[in-house]
């Protein structure tokens, strides 16, 4: 029997489709993140929710945003093509989102956390992300509907919160993807706050 040989796609295979993947409606699906120091994560977060094809993402608390050399440094452009918006207080979009019909889940290690991979969305996803040292704050767990944790099995109790975020966003988007009841069906952008700090509404121009 004789095996098939692996060919790597060119670079012009893969701006084809990518600019097919982009022309796709987007999941319902965004996430938030509150009071990440780096803006190198900041970066590397956007452009993983890029990948995943997060509709939008809310950037709070001391949360840097574009423009910003450090940022645009590990987001790659993604940073102009994910629709992002900044407000100072994530309580207030939490409950917002709440209103909207979103499912909170939060990335934390609580008493109830469940793994993520048994975490099966019942409609539209807001994945919540916290700081690199102190997690999420314990004023936002009231508005979170659950928590979802990665099983450690070394010395470290965590992850880089990059590393957790694209983990957990690639499960909850496979689950969306494949769930018969509107995984291909887009809810479009979530509205925004007025006078907030808005990202630049999506293009389909492709990367290079």
């Amino acid at each position: 029997m004789t095996r098939e040989k692996i060919r790597k796609l060119s670079h012009q295979e893969l701006v084809l489709r990518q600019n097919g993947q982009m022309e796709k409606k987007k999941l319902p699906f965004i996430a938030l993140l509150n009071n990440i120091r780096s803006l190198y994560n900041v970066g590397s977060l956007l452009r993983t929710a890029d990948g995943a094809g997060l509709e939008k993402i809310w950037l709070c608390g001391i949360t840097g945003i574009p423009p910003s050399s450090k940022i645009s440094k590990t987001a790659l452009g993604a940073e102009n093509r994910v629709a992002w918006e900044f407000h100072r207080d994530a309580r207030v979009c939490l409950k917002d989102l709440k209103r909207q019909g979103y499912q909170i889940a939060l990335l934390e290690q609580t008493e109830k956390s469940i793994p993520y991979e048994t975490f099966a969305p019942q409609g539209p996803v807001c994945l919540v992300a916290g700081n690199e040292i102190q997690g999420v704050e314990e004023g936002l767990l009231p508005y979170c509907d659950l928590a979802l944790e990665i099983e450690m099995a070394g010395l470290k109790n965590s992850l880089n919160v990059t590393v957790a975020f694209g983990i957990a966003a690639y499960h909850i988007r496979n689950q969306l993807k494949w769930n018969t009841h509107g995984a291909n069906v887009g809810a479009g952008l979530v509205p925004a706050l007025e006078g907030r700090p808005q990202g630049p509404a999506p293009t389909l121009a492709a990367r290079v």
